[in-house]
């Protein structure tokens, strides 16, 4: 009975690492995090990570079998978005535990991010202000992901677009710039552009993915 009992634990814990075994690659991370912005094709994940349509697919494929991505196909072209909120909750968690427990996280975030001391506001914050109508809400991701969901009364100006459009934020308000995610690049490029033009802004603390974890309101609508 023991032995029975001995050989049901140690099958029950190797089921579990098989999750871990598959967010054991840096590349799969990221597709995550790319999925936690909303369902996109192969071919879209592949671009976005900097991978080939070979080695993103076997990737996703690790996924799958895990379980924590799904698949549509539409056609030709099958699309794939995270199993689940839990999913999105795992790799949030995952990242915040690696902060606080691994010595070279933080190192590697501020090489990273930079180690600029600029302004940020909460959520809770930003919420206040929005309602207060004292500022502008800027999501710099592409725009496949702002259509995909963004934070309500939001303006879409892709990063790589924001120095030519510049003049469409209006230039009496602060402007509070948010992207994927806390530790996501996007929202800083985008402070340190506004700033050297002469622009009010700061960043949301984290972005778009623990906006919804928070389960707070997202407008999925098309940009018109």
């Amino acid at each position: 009975m023991e032995n029975t009992a001995t050989r049901g634990k140690a099958k029950l814990y190797e089921a579990f690492a098989a999750s871990g075994k598959a967010l054991a690659s840096g590349k799969r991370l990221e597709l995550l995090d790319l999925l936690a912005q909303g369902e996109r094709t192969v071919d879209a994940l592949a671009k976005a990570s900097g991978l080939n349509l070979t080695t993103a697919s076997a990737h996703l494929q690790t996924l799958k079998q895990a379980g924590f991505v799904a698949t549509r196909r539409e056609g030709v072209r099958i699309h794939y978005r995270l199993a689940g909120d839990d999913v999105a909750q795992l790799f949030a968690l995952l990242r915040k535990v690696a902060e606080r427990h691994q010595a070279a996280v933080p190192a590697a975030r501020d090489a990273y991010l930079g180690e600029d001391a600029a302004a940020e506001v909460s959520r809770a914050e930003l919420r206040g202000r929005i309602a207060a109508g004292d500022v502008v809400v800027l999501d710099v991701r592409p725009v496949e992901e702002y259509r995909a969901g963004h934070i309500p009364g939001a303006v879409s100006i892709p990063v790589e677009e924001l120095a030519e459009r510049i003049n469409e934020l209006p230039e009496d308000l602060e402007i509070v710039v948010y992207c994927r995610g806390e530790y996501c690049v996007l929202a800083y490029d985008a402070v340190r552009l506004l700033t050297d033009r002469g622009r009010r802004a700061i960043r949301l603390h984290d972005g778009m993915l623990e906006w919804r974890l928070s389960e707070l309101p997202v407008d999925v609508s098309d940009l018109t």
